[in-house]
């Protein structure tokens, strides 16, 4: 895979059902300040990245997410890693296929009247369920055979995806653009700072910028990966920063002052780009967005089809999960039975699950508890082995590293109670996976107590925010014992004692072997 074909498989997973839904829930919550909370989403997620980048440069490897935290400390903290990230992306199918029939439900054409029943109250109905449950499958197919036809299918659909929000932007500050909207009623931040950290996490703005990770998973299938996975994600990443930020501008500057009578949290568009250009008599506008709001969910979710297949045949390397879901078609080089999986559980997802926002947050929780892992491991690689090729060494990364760490923890805990503690019982189901594959080893219960060990940092940070989601400030869900923003110091203390805990605990096993070959690669090339 080229780098051109690898910056659009990029773009085209990031540039999906985010930009469509974001934007308008962004500003309920936070107002105008809701661009701070754009740019607030990118610094964090853009420095988890500068880790990965490291990660996935050193160990070009197909799920290579699925597999870092193994490399620095044994195999549980790799599975329960694995199996936070391959729950987050699994969640990203049914959400691009829901996104797409929700603004379907609202198409404002006579011919379309059969489109009306997919939605009610905000949730999928069972007929809706059915174009959903096809449009799911149409991801798998366009994956199920060969990652040739998947580049040269997003490729295509990357340009589109990128001209539609382009245009939009440019078509809505040009016309009727509202500068008072920015100090409308309360001011700029009519709800409090709180607002602006919250929406980062409930409004879907973490989930939006997730997708940088397709290019770490496409791992050994890149051309020239000790080069190209930099350069993808630094590009693909930066074009999507700018765009989502420039979209929530003119978004806010393009709302009527007649949509503001009860304020920013009245503004409740259900599709938000599309009605708000039908406000504006711009009915070309709406039709192409109406078009996109079908194109872009599918692009994502074809991605996706493609990410979290391999997130998942990667996991099976541990033998902690069955070992056929990791065997690959020898004709198509495409795990199919990981495509199979995923796309039988996305159907049952989505029947639980059934509107664009419980989605995005339940995906926001699990990616970032994931992301944890990313600066411990690579600060630990460092200590435990200094002499592996790194084609992209970040400078300054005892700095970077925990402040990644933490951004990253205050994003879980702006998730909101009881949202948090319902992911990490969800991550704790994936347990009796690795429990049961592992007793039955050789040597098991001493290898599951040797792993136990490297693994208690992330215990103890999954249980210091649990504890401060439910006695945080009420701002965030909590029962209010600890008023904001205390709450923000205190989680920001836990979690540097459970960073440098974890980065102190990592130890050598036999992951650690997998991660001297696969670097080997590096020095070859």
């Amino acid at each position: 895979m080229s780098l051109f074909s690898l910056v659009m498989l990029t773009l085209s997973a990031i540039i999906g059902s985010g930009w469509l839904f974001g934007a308008g829930m962004a500003t309920q919550i936070a107002g105008p300040a809701a661009i701070i909370s754009w740019i607030l989403g990118a610094v964090i997620i853009g420095l988890i990245a500068l880790n990965y980048i490291e990660l996935g440069t050193m160990f070009p490897t197909s799920g290579g997410m699925s597999q870092y935290a193994a490399f620095s400390h044994g195999p549980l903290l790799g599975f329960v890693a694995g199996w936070s990230n391959w729950l987050s992306l699994l969640t990203i199918i049914p959400i691009e296929a829901v996104a797409a029939v929700q603004y379907m439900s609202s198409w404002p054409w006579a011919w379309a009247n059969w489109t009306r029943g997919f939605l009610r109250h905000g949730d999928i109905t069972n007929e809706g369920l059915v174009i959903v449950f096809l449009f799911i499958l149409a991801f798998t197919l366009l994956n199920f055979w060969s990652v040739k036809l998947l580049t040269r299918f997003t490729s295509f659909i990357s340009i589109f995806k990128l001209a539609i929000p382009t245009l939009t932007i440019l078509v809505l500050i040009g016309t009727g653009f509202e500068s008072q909207n920015f100090g409308h009623a309360a001011g700029f931040m009519p709800s409090g700072t709180a607002a602006i950290f919250s929406a980062t996490t409930a409004a879907g703005i973490i989930f939006s910028y997730n997708a940088f990770q397709t290019t770490i998973n496409m791992g050994n299938e890149i051309a020239h990966p000790e080069r190209n996975i930099l350069w993808g994600i630094v590009i693909a990443f930066g074009i999507s920063a700018v765009i989502y930020t420039l979209l929530q501008v003119a978004f806010i500057g393009a709302v009527p002052a007649s949509a503001l009578q009860h304020g920013w949290q009245g503004v409740n568009f259900e599709s938000p780009f599309a009605d708000l250009a039908i406000l504006l008599n711009l009915g070309w506008l709406s039709t192409l967005l109406y078009l996109d709001a079908f194109v872009s969910p599918f692009g994502t979710g074809v991605s996706f089809v493609a990410t979290t297949s391999r997130a998942l045949a990667a996991m099976t390397g541990s033998k902690h999960m069955p070992t056929k879901l990791g065997e690959v078609n020898r004709k198509y080089q495409t795990p199919r039975r990981a495509m199979v999986v995923n796309m039988l559980l996305g159907i049952v997802l989505v029947a639980g699950f059934r509107n664009w926002s419980a989605l995005s947050n339940v995906i926001s929780t699990s990616t970032l508890i994931a992301y944890l892992t990313g600066p411990v491991t690579v600060t630990a690689l460092r200590r435990q082995a200094p002499q592996f090729s790194r084609p992209f060494r970040l400078a300054g990364l005892r700095w970077w590293a925990p402040l990644a760490y933490v951004l990253a923890s205050l994003a879980i805990y702006w998730a909101k109670w009881p949202t948090t503690i319902e992911v990490f019982g969800v991550i704790a189901l994936g347990l009796i996976f690795y429990v049961y594959y592992e007793v039955r080893r050789p040597a098991g219960w001493q290898a599951l107590q040797a792993s136990l060990r490297g693994s208690r940092w992330l215990l103890l940070e999954m249980i210091w925010l649990t504890v401060m989601s439910l006695i945080g400030s009420h701002e965030f869900g909590g029962t209010g014992w600890v008023a904001y923003p205390l709450d923000f110091v205190l989680v920001v203390i836990g979690s540097l004692v459970c960073y440098y805990l974890g980065v102190r605990d990592a130890y050598r096993s036999e992951s650690f072997e997998i991660a001297v070959g696969l670097n080997k690669r590096v020095n070859e090339d």
